[in-house]
């Protein structure tokens, strides 16, 4: 499992010119699914995203967390992190999840994510979304289940 974790001053998705989730000061997070990824996997990497303390304090240090700062969270379903770019120049998504089982993972994750967060909104999982944000900082941070 892939998280692209971008913290934003705001971030919307669109589809069909319709904006169908929006947030204000947050996280906006690409979510990459595989075929070996779990439940228990999910918690960790929600947990993980959760409390990374990537919020300035008083002092500009990085030490508070989303909820410290009543944070939202888009999250956008994105195969693509499971690009496989290493022969050709065509890349290979054999390793991103099978549609349903990342549907059903991606669907969990959100409703682990409003146990803990106010406000949780979401794109539409195999659609065509058009996302804009402002990136807060920037400050992007990648977490891979094979790495945590």
């Amino acid at each position: 499992m892939k998280f692209v974790i971008q913290r934003v001053s705001e971030a919307n998705v669109k589809v069909n010119g319709s904006i169908i989730g929006k947030i204000d000061k947050g996280y906006m997070i690409l979510v990459g699914i595989c075929n070996t990824d779990t439940k228990e996997i999910a918690d960790k990497m929600v947990k993980k995203m959760i409390s990374l303390r990537i919020f300035e304090d008083e002092e500009g240090k990085t030490n508070l967390s989303l909820d410290s700062v009543n944070g939202e969270l888009l999250l956008i379903s994105q195969f693509t992190l499971y690009a496989n770019c290493k022969k050709g120049n065509r890349p290979s998504f054999l390793d991103a999840g099978d549609p349903a089982f990342a549907q059903e993972m991606y669907e969990y994750i959100i409703a682990e994510c409003k146990k803990s967060v106010s406000k949780v909104e979401k794109g539409e999982f195999g659609a065509d979304m058009k996302v804009s944000l402002i990136n807060d900082g920037p400050f992007t941070i990648v977490l891979d289940s094979e790495t945590l």
